[in-house]
């Protein structure tokens, strides 16, 4: 048996409506907590939607600490102080890069004031990390970004989220303000699984999974233990209609901890480093303890739910969640 204390996913998507009543109870039998996306239509930035989201979400939920991020826009500074105690972090969108993402930041420079407040009051930054460039380099041509605001705001803690490439996270030791959260699907599979064969949309997502050098590199890092590197699961549910219109984002929330026993199967002080005891430690994160078990016993991801199609769907685990 395997006994997690605490664990908690740093990067989940759950929609609105019909679709968060399917996919919530997938993350809340797994983890104690998580960082909930903001990017919805319309889109969480305010006080009145962030409270009737959160709402939303207590409401089919026991035992579970939904940490919400604000949608990045030029706030005020009364805005601010009025939700920093309600509120994990703000996220920022560059504009139209990602689902949900038109209304994002056209100018990083336009939000310098923002910045300057949220690293006063101690409220981190998320960063959906790409550029406009060609897909496959889009996260490394945003690397000098985060360079930029590493240096311009060094109390500002920045989490650099959903990392596809080693040459990001290669800056975690050279900025202190700097940290990083990693899919499921960035550390198991590579482009081969999304168009290697067949064309396999419910395996698109941005930033695109890449190359097995790039997840040799993530797996490398995460096997470390490294302290600045935690997991996000970036688990982003869409129809499989709306996924076969190209909708970008992995549904894995049904199959994160079997798969993760199994890629930790002879570390379980790493998989416990990188499931909650680094996020905590990072964050100074409050969250009622809870222990998720795992047995050794053959289990089978399911194939649908509601009308999305997980990861892994149908795959058989070695390990359960109890």
């Amino acid at each position: 048996m395997i006994v997690l204390d605490t664990p908690i996913d740093m990067h989940l998507h759950l929609r609105e409506g019909k679709i968060l009543e399917n996919v919530l109870s997938h993350t809340t039998n797994q983890f104690a907590a998580a960082v909930i996306m903001p990017n919805l239509i319309p889109p969480v930035d305010n006080k009145e939607r962030l409270f009737n989201y959160k709402e939303e979400i207590l409401a089919k939920s026991e035992n579970f600490t939904p940490l919400m991020n604000l949608f990045m826009r030029e706030y005020s500074e009364d805005e601010l102080l009025d939700l920093a105690e309600e509120i994990f972090a703000i996220k920022l969108y560059p504009a139209g890069i990602t689902t949900n993402s038109e209304n994002g930041v056209k100018s990083i420079e336009n939000i310098y004031p923002v910045l300057e407040i949220m690293q006063e009051l101690n409220i981190p930054l998320s960063v959906h990390g790409e550029s406009s460039g060609f897909v496959l380099d889009r996260e490394r041509e945003f690397k000098s970004i985060y360079e930029k605001l590493a240096r311009d705001f060094p109390k500002l803690k920045i989490i650099m989220e959903h990392v596809g490439t080693a040459d990001l996270l290669y800056l975690l030791d050279e900025y202190e303000n700097l940290y990083a959260t990693i899919t499921l699907h960035h550390l198991l599979l590579t482009l081969d699984e999304v168009a290697g064969g067949m064309l396999n949309p419910h395996y698109f997502c941005k930033p695109i999974i890449k190359t097995p050098k790039d997840r040799l590199e993530i797996q490398k890092f995460v096997k470390s233990g490294h302290k600045k590197v935690m997991f996000g699961s970036d688990s982003a549910p869409h129809t499989i209609k709306n996924k076969l219109k190209g909708a970008a984002g992995v549904f894995s929330a049904p199959v994160i901890l079997p798969a993760l026993a199994e890629f930790f199967e002879n570390d379980i002080e790493t998989f416990q480093k990188f499931i909650s005891t680094n996020a905590i430690e990072n964050f100074n994160l409050n969250i009622p303890k809870r222990e998720v078990k795992l047995i050794k016993e053959e289990w089978s991801a399911p194939y649908l739910v509601g009308e999305i199609k997980p990861m892994f769907a149908g795959r058989k685990f070695r390990y359960k969640v109890l």
